[in-house]
């Protein structure tokens, strides 16, 4: 046990330094390693993960980690998995806020990301070739993935899309009388809204309201950093008044552009208003809910996919959350593939990972190494 504790540590403290792009390049990075590399895991087992992550709040792929490291060493795994996976971004995030106060200014890292981001739609979209193989097992399913895509492009709720996915399978396949109406209705339901804030307001930072508001916050936010950010807004510059909306966009800009989870952007918040205590109280805050539901709910997949009619349900979760994961690709390659530069890099990227068997690590690398030439070199 000892050694497959090592090697949960080893690989999320590196995931962790390394994981540039979101969630979507988070996962396919995590697909690569725990399935195609280290085989910790079947593409089946790993879907069946990524579809409970998406049922449930809080950051995808910080609760990938999770379920990944329960897997492969029990307890400590799980809490060592996401550790490891937080807290290398947790520590970058700290000294940017800590320069930011000092300075006045976030550190630039466009071009090293000018290279990075079309290395990162490669990695994501040739893990999600691998993944479709093993999800998209029917017409039926294909026909669902393809909806999904289309929907979460004209902004349609996640929640909705993937909850409505994982039931129109199932009543599809249950043979419902009424199935072609319901499907259409159940692929169209938007989850409901988000909890409303508390009603009392603080005059100073407290240190326990900061604590409540980000646990609220990972507790109850679905979706992207954009739905963050719109959860920060409400408490923090609108019902606390502790940030302005300038301080506010520059937190999730770091929280974008580094390594590890979005939900990171807490960290950086939380020494704004309280220093060094804020900051640490705000990443536990945010992160402690994933701990808990992943530990709630992982026992329940082999349930859910012993029984057929769940079983059916997560088949449609899964190619939902896969049509979700394209359309993040696609609104991604609109802003990093801008150039014939960048062009040339996502295919090499993509060839490498189609014809050999080299770790995604040393593509990241070699893409921000490109990128800081090309911008040396074209000034």
């Amino acid at each position: 046990m000892n050694g497959r504790v090592a090697e949960v540590t080893r690989l999320f403290l590196k995931l962790g330094v390394i994981a540039f792009g979101g969630p979507a390049a988070h996962i396919a990075m995590m697909r690569e390693e725990v399935v195609r590399r280290r085989r910790w895991v079947s593409d089946e087992r790993f879907l069946d993960l990524l579809g409970m992550t998406n049922l449930i709040p809080g950051p995808n792929s910080t609760e990938m980690a999770i379920h990944l490291g329960y897997v492969r060493a029990g307890w400590p795994g799980l809490l060592l998995g996401g550790a490891c996976f937080i807290v290398p971004a947790m520590l970058i995030v700290l000294a940017l806020a800590w320069l930011y106060v000092r300075y006045g200014t976030t550190p630039a890292a466009t071009a090293a990301l000018y290279g990075i981001t079309p290395v990162i739609i490669a990695i994501i979209a040739q893990a999600m070739w691998a993944l479709g193989r093993t999800a998209v097992k029917s017409a039926l399913l294909a026909v669902v993935g393809v909806a999904v895509l289309a929907l979460a492009l004209l902004s349609v709720n996640e929640l909705g899309l993937l909850l409505g996915g994982g039931l129109v399978v199932m009543a599809l396949r249950a043979g419902a009388d009424r199935r072609r109406a319901l499907g259409a209705r159940l692929v169209l339901l938007a989850a409901p809204g988000a909890l409303g804030t508390a009603a009392s307001a603080a005059v100073a930072v407290s240190l326990g309201t900061l604590f409540l508001t980000f646990l609220k916050i990972g507790s109850v936010l679905y979706g992207s950093g954009y739905v963050l950010l719109a959860f920060l807004r409400n408490d923090f510059v609108d019902r606390l008044g502790w940030l302005t909306d300038r301080q506010l966009l520059d937190a999730v800009a770091v929280g974008q552009f580094t390594p590890g989870p979005v939900f990171t952007t807490a960290t950086f918040v939380g020494y704004l208003v309280a220093g060094w205590p804020g900051a640490l109280l705000a990443t536990l805050a945010i992160f402690l809910p994933s701990f808990v539901f992943v530990a709630l709910s992982h026992p329940l997949i082999p349930r859910i996919r012993g029984s057929r009619l769940t079983g059916c349900f997560l088949d449609g979760v899964n190619v939902a959350a896969l049509g979700l994961m394209a359309a993040v690709t696609v609104q991604l390659a609109r802003a990093a593939i801008v150039d014939a530069f960048t062009v040339a890099l996502a295919l090499a990227a993509g060839a490498l990972l189609l014809g050999t068997r080299i770790n995604s690590a040393w593509l990241v690398i070699g893409g921000a190494a490109a990128g800081l030439l090309a911008r040396r070199l074209l000034g």
